[in-house]
């Protein structure tokens, strides 16, 4: 199989693995061991069960859709190449997520491109869970406040170091557990933890200093001094 094609799910073939009582996890542990002994339906399997979730992942961290569909056929070129070196010792899902996270900073790193993380069309759901962040109190209502609350937290998210940016678009848009991010980051559960209470806190000082009567009296003045000129 020398190149994976763009939709490779598309034309996945059904692999038969008995099922009985075996949970998910077992499920892709031998479709991972006959993908490594050559069976090219066994990887179009498991590259079909996780093809979105790898699309949604780079989709949250690159903007251009045309830089989402090169990397993610990069990440699959990847995971195919290096299938037999991978040990099962994570789940092969972690393994592939990983691989992802990496594509996609190793592709801004080259482009020398500042990510932006967070985009126009995202689901209700995700807008909500970084809203609840800072405005827990405040629930999101009607089409205008929607497209407000999507204005202010893409500039929120500007702000952020690219280390923040990135624990929290997983973890807050992409429902990644601590466990799980730790496998996939390298660290260990407890790193995770504290990056993640600083990601947020700078989040809400960012939200603080945008909502502060300072700031919106210094936004006014900048966009009178703008309309003067």
């Amino acid at each position: 199989m020398p190149d994976v094609p763009k939709d490779v799910a598309a034309s996945a073939s059904t692999v038969a693995i008995p099922l009985g009582r075996r949970t998910r996890a077992e499920e892709e542990r031998d479709l991972v061991r006959l993908a490594q002994s050559g069976t090219e339906a066994a990887f179009e399997e498991l590259i079909r069960r996780h093809q979105q979730r790898v699309l949604a992942l780079v989709g949250s961290i690159l903007r251009r859709r045309e830089d989402v569909e090169d990397v993610a056929q990069q990440v699959f070129l990847k995971v195919f190449i290096s299938l037999k070196r991978f040990d099962l010792r994570s789940a092969f899902s972690t393994w592939l997520y990983k691989i992802t996270v990496n594509e996609c900073w190793d592709y801004l790193r080259k482009k020398k491109v500042r990510p932006l993380v967070y985009e126009a069309d995202l689901s209700e759901e995700q807008v909500s869970r970084l809203d609840g962040i800072v405005s827990a109190d405040r629930p999101v209502s009607g089409a205008s406040e929607q497209a407000e609350v999507k204005e202010t937290l893409e500039w929120m998210l500007e702000k952020l170091p690219e280390q923040d940016q990135q624990l929290l678009v997983l973890k807050e848009m992409e429902g990644f557990s601590v466990q799980e991010l730790a496998e996939i980051l390298d660290l260990n559960v407890n790193t995770v933890k504290v990056r993640l209470f600083r990601a947020r806190s700078r989040l809400m000082d960012v939200y603080r200093r945008r909502t502060s009567p300072s700031s919106t009296k210094s936004g006014s003045h900048s966009a009178n001094a703008e309309r003067k000129s």
